[in-house]
């Protein structure tokens, strides 16, 4: 314990202490100031005892630090998520309405959170809406206010209808998972319909995160080779070429901040096992040359395969540095069964950050991912991405739907491959498969505003995949 306490930052203290609410008087709990300080009082409340850490194990799961399972607990993802299907009797289970809380309070934005305060504000007191407030804090003062509780939930769904609807959405979708949409019925909806009064039994053990019952029971891909595979990240930075030799690429921007994007690919892909492979501003005919040389790699010993392409592009295609056209499906088709046997029956990803459609020219500030300057980007949406090939086993990350553009700065990067990274380093050590990952990244996406004429983004995941497809930490 004293190991595994040391490890622990503040941020993650607070997770414990939130989600360890139902088991330690809330006296001794705000007396806690250290994860030392932590266990201690949940072992004063018989949650950890010598030779059952099962809530300890299940408090680190939830948060993300599988690391600490293996290193000090002896333990594994795949371990964790058998103990939390079985049921037991007896023993501490962070219930789903506080584990959605949790899941909830990460996925706020520094606005949305601002936002909640404000509404807050005269409802709380101020002391406790300060600009270091965290919305587990707000949480928790909530449930003394008697504003929140797991038979209490008309007032959060209030405010997140206010802010952000999807916010919202994620509760009842959570609850809904877990079997709980009683949960949803406010106390008023009880009385006029004669519904269970009072509090709700939970049940002692919940579906493990990220999952539903259908879901649990998927096979997932085979993940554990070392390297798991190769990442291949072609990175288009320099456009001269295009505006030298094509007259309708005369406007094609370079394209700044790409490598903020590729660091960020480098860094969340090594953490997750694969061989990094990297090339820069490549023609159109040195991007087919270098696909096809990973097309004839030995892929046998290998798990996956991801393909990075970070550069310019329209409808279905993607630009060479010399404002030449490749199209996604000849890229996607090089690694099918037919082209590429020892990648046969395992996972082929492409994260494509590509505009696809008509885009305007947006100054320093929020570039577009596009050759031209057409205004007109208000289309009607066509879903019918013909990029994939018509096999399993292939996922398709579109920065952005067919028709549309999309956007990145020239210092932080592009929207959605900073919103990808993001995503799969905080989620995959909690073991959250890649497609309800790249669901988080649309609507965090979704809800970026540009800063000159309100632009919008959604990008499009599109797969074949038959397994669930989870990228390992450890």
């Amino acid at each position: 314990l004293l190991a595994v306490s040391e490890e622990l930052d503040e941020a993650e203290l607070a997770a414990l202490k939130f989600l360890s609410r139902e088991q330690v008087p809330r006296s001794r709990l705000e007396a806690v100031r250290s994860a030392h300080d932590l266990f201690e009082a949940l072992q004063e409340a018989g949650a950890l005892e010598a030779g059952n850490l099962a809530f300890l194990r299940e408090l680190l799961y939830f948060i993300g630090r599988i690391d600490l399972l293996a290193a000090h607990l002896g333990s594994s993802r795949e371990q964790v998520e058998r103990e939390l299907q079985v049921p037991r009797a007896g023993g501490a289970r962070v219930p789903p309405y506080r584990y959605l809380l949790f899941q909830l309070s990460e996925d706020f934005t520094k606005d949305e959170l601002m936002s909640f305060k404000l509404l807050l504000d005269g409802t709380l007191p101020r002391s406790k809406l300060t600009p270091e407030t965290t919305m587990l804090d707000i949480f928790i003062e909530m449930e003394k206010k008697g504003l929140l509780g797991k038979d209490n939930l008309s007032v959060l769904r209030s405010l997140c209808e206010k802010i952000n609807i999807s916010l919202w959405n994620r509760i009842e979708d959570g609850l809904n998972l877990f079997g709980q949409e009683e949960m949803l019925i406010t106390k008023e909806e009880r009385g006029s319909t004669g519904g269970p009064e009072g509090c709700l039994a939970l049940p002692v053990a919940p579906v493990f995160p990220g999952s539903c019952n259908i879901s649990s029971q998927l096979e997932a891909y085979k993940m554990t080779s070392r390297p798991c595979g190769v990442c291949l990240i072609l990175n288009n930075h320099n456009f001269a070429k295009a505006r030298e030799a094509v007259l309708e690429h005369k406007y094609l921007r370079d394209r700044n901040g790409t490598d903020v994007d590729a660091a960020a690919l480098k860094n969340v892909f090594s953490k997750l096992h694969f061989r990094i492979e990297e090339y820069k501003d490549l023609t159109a005919d040195e991007i087919r040359n270098t696909v096809n040389i990973f097309r004839r790699e030995d892929h046998e010993d290998k798990d996956c395969f991801v393909c990075c392409i970070l550069s310019h592009g329209k409808k279905g295609i993607i630009y060479g540095v010399d404002g030449k056209e490749v199209t996604i499906r000849e890229l996607t088709t090089s690694f099918t069964v037919q082209n590429c046997r020892s990648l046969a029956g395992k996972p082929k990803v492409f994260f494509i950050q590509a505009c696809q459609g008509n885009a305007f020219h947006k100054g320093v500030t929020i570039e577009a991912d596009s050759a031209e300057q057409d205004a007109s980007v208000e289309r009607d949406v066509r879903f019918q991405l013909d990029c994939i090939p018509a096999e399993a086993d292939f996922l398709l990350g579109m920065a952005t739907l067919q028709d549309y553009v999309s956007y990145r700065s020239p210092r932080e990067g592009t929207w959605y491959i900073q919103a990808l990274c993001q995503h799969l380093e905080s989620r995959c050590p909690r073991g959250e498969n890649v497609v309800s990952i790249l669901t988080a990244v649309n609507r965090e996406v979704s809800r970026k505003t540009g800063e000159r004429n309100a632009e919008k983004q959604m990008p499009q995941p599109i797969f074949t995949l038959k397994k669930k497809l989870i990228f390992p930490v450890n």
